[in-house]
């Protein structure tokens, strides 16, 4: 059962996000949960529920928001201006002591921002929640990803390396061989040393936490974010990571709506690869990016339940949240 004291310092975390954006006059919008649609990203899978609507003669299937990103998406079309949503999410994952199905989500967009000044302002937000608790201002590292595998893997050419390189580096680190996969599946071995050896090393600084930055992901990897202009081979998309926690995913975005189609195609074919059921895409989103393309702008979402547990020092989320999926 979560503490009282608990409740409150949850509740003052909720105040203070709320206060960082009101004094920057970003409005915060409500959000559908939601929507016949969902999302083609083969990464995120969405919950579903069946839903009487009013005049059809048997309930129709809807989808429950694994983000706000698509309705938001449509009010910035529309002229909302720079806007944030904090509220829960839904998403399909194994529950771990950083995941649960149903979780807090801040996610938030600047107009005429590009990719490092939405970094920038990740970095104020984090440092006025997170010092005070630590005893200071964190430490900022912001690398490229090719600077991240070379810094912290040894691989200093990660757009070329082979599958055999990599294979290499999970064996200096004792990281368990893994049967049964495709020994030249470069793209593998390569999220491999990444989410094995080198995101546990992220936002860490000797014995304290710090802030860590890696962007220009892949162009493979781009999701909704802008290709860089200066090199076509990554992408205008940053993570963000403390104490080897993943905490945010920003991109400085797309706009044409031809390159979200393009972008959920692709999508849809790797679902359909994989084995996936297939999406309904997002027709209001693309009818919107029609009439008006998104304007200039980056937006990054937050995951509050994770940011409240490094804020108080837990060593789950469950430590800082009410009712866990088995509670509920």
């Amino acid at each position: 059962m979560i503490k009282r004291t608990v409740l409150k310092q949850r509740s003052q975390l909720l105040q203070q996000l709320r206060a960082f954006f009101y004094a920057r006059s970003v409005i915060e919008v409500d959000t559908p949960m939601l929507s016949v649609a969902g999302v083609p990203d083969p990464h995120l899978h969405a919950l579903n529920t069946r839903v009487q609507v009013a005049g059809k003669q048997k309930p129709e299937r809807y989808y429950l928001h694994t983000s706000p990103e698509y309705p938001m998406k449509r009010l910035l079309c529309q002229g909302s201006g720079d806007i944030f949503y904090l509220g829960k999410v839904f998403r399909q994952d194994a529950i771990s002591s950083r995941h649960q199905v149903e979780f807090v989500m801040l996610e938030w967009y600047r107009l005429g921002f590009s990719m490092f000044d939405l970094m920038a302002e990740v970095t104020h937000l984090l440092q006025q929640v997170l010092s005070t608790k630590r005893g200071g201002e964190l430490s900022v590292e912001q690398l490229s990803y090719q600077q991240v595998f070379a810094k912290y893997a040894g691989i200093h050419h990660v757009f070329s390396a082979s599958a055999a390189q990599y294979r290499a580096c999970l064996a200096q680190y004792n990281i368990p061989e893994i049967v049964g996969v495709d020994p030249e599946d470069k793209a593998l071995w390569e999220q491999l040393v990444l989410t094995e050896v080198i995101e546990p090393q992220l936002g860490v600084e000797g014995e304290k936490i710090a802030i860590t930055f890696v962007y220009h992901y892949p162009a493979s990897q781009a999701a909704l974010a802008k290709i860089s202009p200066e090199n076509p081979e990554v992408a205008e998309r940053f993570e963000v990571f403390v104490n080897g926690l993943e905490l945010a995913n920003g991109y400085h975005e797309l706009a044409d709506v031809s390159d979200y189609r393009a972008r959920f195609e692709t999508s849809l074919q790797e679902r359909k690869q994989l084995g996936y059921a297939s999406i309904p895409l997002d027709d209001h989103l693309l009818f919107t990016l029609e009439q008006q393309p998104l304007p200039d702008c980056s937006g990054v979402a937050l995951g509050v339940d994770r940011l409240f547990a490094l804020q108080q020092g837990f060593d789950n989320i469950d430590q800082g949240i009410s009712f866990g999926l088995g509670e509920s």
